[in-house]
């Protein structure tokens, strides 16, 4: 578990969302991705206060994965600055700890 994270990562839609998460599992950079709809964004960007609706990704996978991965979400993304956000998994249940681990082997 102590390799365990999870990502967060926003998108403008669904579309270029199920296309990084694709990408992702495909290239086992990911074990596995939830794809949240609906989210509103409030955030500064160029100095201004802006609102959107996104997307939110929920990208589970391992330490030894994440440049891989975030190389890939750059690389695809339409954002100049996309978010990539990284929690360490404090637990969760062995057995699919084991699974995770070994979809992105």
């Amino acid at each position: 578990m102590a390799k365990a994270r999870l990502v967060l990562v926003t998108a403008p839609n669904e579309k270029e969302a199920k296309t990084i998460a694709r990408k992702a599992v495909e290239k086992k950079l990911a074990a596995c991705v939830n794809i949240v709809p609906g989210l509103t964004s409030v955030y500064r960007w160029e100095g201004q206060v802006q609102k959107d609706t996104e997307v939110l990704m929920l990208i589970k996978t391992t330490k030894k994965r994440l440049g891989k991965l975030e190389k890939l979400v750059k690389k695809l993304h339409s954002y100049e600055v996309p978010e990539f956000v990284v929690l360490k998994i404090e637990g969760g249940s062995s057995a699919y700890m084991k699974w995770l681990q070994k979809s992105v082997k």
